[in-house]
């Protein structure tokens, strides 16, 4: 069986609240689950206390049967000190998009031909001295 740590939905139409759990990787996001670890309230400030609740004891019993935490669950058992920070690296995350580099090479032909044409009248008075 494919175990996952990962969150559940709760909590009304606007009003997230979710629990995190030990599933069946085959069950659906807010179906059977075999075990509540945690909760995760995303509407608490950063800092509070009660935003991310979770049994460390019990989460890590299931990571050593196997269990795979989701993306957003890894990250939250990094800040907790359950596991060890891993090195994450984006480097398209700085790149501008296609649109925006375009316009940037506009500007930049733009500007070329502005001082090109500012510096060829200079040039020919200085010719005509």
């Amino acid at each position: 069986m494919a175990m996952k740590i990962r969150l559940a939905r709760g909590g009304s139409k606007k009003r997230p609240f979710y629990r995190v759990v030990a599933a069946d990787s085959r069950m659906p996001r807010d179906g059977r689950f075999i075990e509540k670890l945690g909760t995760y309230n995303p509407l608490l400030p950063k800092d509070s206390e009660e935003r991310v609740k979770l049994n460390v004891e019990r989460v890590q019993h299931w990571l050593a049967q196997g269990a795979q935490p989701t993306d957003r669950i890894a990250r939250m058992l990094e800040a907790a000190g359950v596991t060890p920070k891993t090195a994450r690296n984006n480097p398209k995350k700085a790149v501008p998009g296609k649109k925006a580099q375009d316009r940037a090479d506009a500007k930049a032909a733009k500007a070329a031909e502005a001082a090109a044409a500012a510096a060829a009248p200079a040039a020919e008075e200085a010719a005509a001295e």
